[in-house]
């Protein structure tokens, strides 16, 4: 489990836990006055100011609540110099934002301070291997004209590498600092706030109401609140280290095996990030690189969010009609009627949230309206009632959230400005085309392999970043394919490395919940989560899977896609939908079949198509016969 998921602010009225919450209060503060532009006197706030001040604060607070150390749980004399150091250094910063603007202020032996810290918030937040890529692809600019090559980029001096990584636009004043002082802020406070009403149990209870009577009901409850919890959270980690010590064990309680229900927790917390409408950090920072309004991002995540979960659904329907599952009896599960009138209030927010994003088009602002809504609607009930003391929990939540957020992509600024200033985003672009021979499938396959080693690397949002600047215009300028499907194309295979083998981070950590052999767990999820592996690669032929462009093909191409889903299900688990269990020898045509069909291609469509009618049709008479000597043998 990364060390960013867990902090040591210890009990809620600690001193370490009464200095982080200050700060946070201050920044959070700070944030509200200048994105609505509350200032009464000296007029508005310079971006550069704010961004600093904002730094300095949440800085502070992540190394008073992230340790530095794995079972750390004091905060160290060095971690509150740290701390000072980088508020008291961005503070000053802050002062000579005007002169930065002008005359190009900088102040190197104090950027190279800042620079540390961020290289140490990185190593907290993200662990060795996100450190090892910000610093290497960071100091790039030292060594771009030695190496070969599409590497070979415009040299820097230390000093002059240090100014753009610090002090411009390019680096810390650009668009990381952007996207988690001005566009997620207020998304992380709607999900602390959201969460802290008791919306996680809410909609854990309305999964149960919903899908617990069914055959294998905990993992379809798993599945739902997964996805519900990673869209609030924007969280792999905390997804499943918060859902999954509920809802694994009681997968494992009604006969899934360990490893299979880590599998299911995994698969299901990973796509809740890219699942409408809150989603991840990863998605603002796609809406600000192709320059389109976030409601753009979140119509277009839509199907391919659907998909993934509906392919995830039937497979662990089926595995629990293999085994013979029962559902949860009645007496085991929440009343329907009770949920929604216990958590009505959660449902309008989100709908409320929904409607000020989409047709109100508030985007950063609707969060924070939707936060004031909640606030109102928690009042009508006691046990969720704002109470001074649920206050000050609430600020603690959220400001861990924006913390842990900060500490991870703040540092990428200096990725970013590594190879941008190098000018090897464009020089790396055109050797990708150059060695893809102007062949859009080279490319792409070249493309799916540098998303899935970017993304074991570090991060994914590393990893996007990274390839939208430079893979994504050679896919662009080659196939003339939609831009936003190649952006989540990118998106959706940099999220691979945390469910695959050897690198399956989110499976490994819900292995450890289930008490299951990691890579066997990690396996399993590969499985499930299989359209996850080619999804992307159908809207990125077809964009109308993303609500891009002509939708008259999602007539026939939605069907399809979901007939094969279901037949590609069908043959990875050994049950198809419908029909029931799938001999061994026919599983892997089963499945390559449905992929063939669900291809948005006609030549595709119609080979898969023939292929799956004959399979299907052999797996129909396999069940038949097997009833009839059923029938036969329970005959009198």
């Amino acid at each position: 489990m990364p060390q960013g998921e867990i902090t040591r602010l210890g009990a809620l009225f600690s001193w370490q836990s009464i200095l982080f919450v200050v700060l946070c209060v201050a920044g959070l503060a700070l944030g509200i006055n200048y994105i609505f532009g509350l200032q009464a006197t000296g007029g508005l706030m310079l971006e550069a100011q704010y961004y600093w001040i904002f730094i300095g604060l949440f800085g502070a607070a992540s190394f008073v609540a992230l340790p530095a150390f794995k079972g750390q749980k004091n905060v160290p004399w060095y971690d509150l110099v740290a701390g000072g150091a980088i508020m008291v250094i961005s503070f000053w910063f802050s002062t000579h934002a005007w002169d930065m603007v002008q005359s190009g202020w900088v102040s190197v032996p104090f950027g190279i301070l800042i620079y540390l810290l961020m290289l140490e918030l990185a190593r907290r937040s993200g662990g060795i291997p996100f450190l090892v890529v910000v610093i290497v692809l960071g100091l790039y600019p030292l060594i771009a004209d030695r190496l070969p090559g599409i590497m070979m980029g415009i040299p820097y001096s230390f000093d002059r590498m240090i100014e753009y990584h610090v002090f411009n636009t390019e680096g810390l004043m650009g668009v990381t600092t952007k996207v988690v002082a001005e566009i997620i802020l207020g998304f992380l406070v709607f999900a602390g706030v959201l969460l802290a009403t008791g919306a996680g149990d809410f909609f854990i209870d309305l999964a149960n109401a919903g899908f617990g009577k069914y055959r294998g009901g905990p993992a379809k409850v798993s599945i739902v609140a997964s996805g519900f919890f990673g869209s609030l959270s924007g969280s792999i980690f905390s997804n499943i280290a918060g859902t999954g010590s509920i809802t694994i064990p009681t997968m494992k309680k009604v006969g899934y095996p360990p490893h299979y229900a880590a599998a299911i927790e995994a698969c299901a917390s990973t796509g809740g990030v890219v699942m409408p409408p809150v989603m991840g950090a990863i998605a603002f920072v796609m809406a600000i690189t192709i320059g389109v309004d976030y409601a753009t991002v979140m119509i277009a995540a839509i199907l391919p969010s659907f998909l993934y979960y509906f392919g995830l659904m039937l497979q662990v329907d089926a595995y629990a009609a293999k085994t013979g599952m029962q559902g949860m009896s009645a007496d085991q599960l929440p009343k329907g009627r009770d949920v929604m009138k216990r958590g009505w209030p959660y449902l309008l927010v989100m709908i409320f949230l929904t409607w000020g994003l989409l047709y109100m088009r508030w985007e950063y602002y609707a969060p924070w309206y939707a936060c004031v809504l909640m606030f109102v609607l928690s009042f009508l009930r006691k046990d969720t009632m704002m109470t001074p003391l649920r206050i000050f929990e609430t600020i603690r939540a959220i400001g861990v959230l924006i913390a842990q957020s900060a500490a991870i992509i703040l540092p990428i600024a200096f990725v970013v400005s590594g190879l941008t200033i190098t000018g090897v985003t464009g020089s790396m672009t055109s050797s990708l085309v150059q060695a893809g021979g102007d062949n859009v499938y080279l490319i792409i396959a070249l493309g799916v392999l540098a998303c899935f080693v970017m993304g074991m690397a570090g991060l994914a949002i590393v990893a996007y970043i990274f390839l939208a600047v430079t893979l994504a215009p050679a896919i662009i300028e080659i196939g003339g394919l939609n831009e936003i499907a190649v952006h989540f194309f990118i998106i959706y295979y940099a999220m691979l490395s945390v469910i695959t083998p050897p690198v399956g981070a989110a499976a490994f950590l819900a292995a450890t919940i289930a008490g299951a052999k990691p890579m066997q767990s990690s396996f399993t999820a590969m499985r499930l989560g299989v359209v996850i592996y080619f999804v992307p690669l159908f809207f990125l032929f077809e964009p109308s899977l993303v609500l891009q462009g002509d939708l008259t093909p999602l007539i026939y191409v939605l069907p399809s896609v979901i007939i094969g889903i279901t037949i590609l299900a069908g043959g990875l688990e050994g049950y198809l939908l419908g029909f029931g269990r799938v001999r061994t020898i026919l599983r892997l045509p089963l499945a390559m079949a449905g992929f063939a069909f669900s291809y948005p291609g006609i030549w595709g469509t119609v080979v898969g198509g023939i292929a799956c009618v004959v399979l299907v049709g052999l797996v129909w008479l396999d069940n038949r016969d097997s009833r009839d000597k059923a029938a036969i043998q329970s005959a009198p």
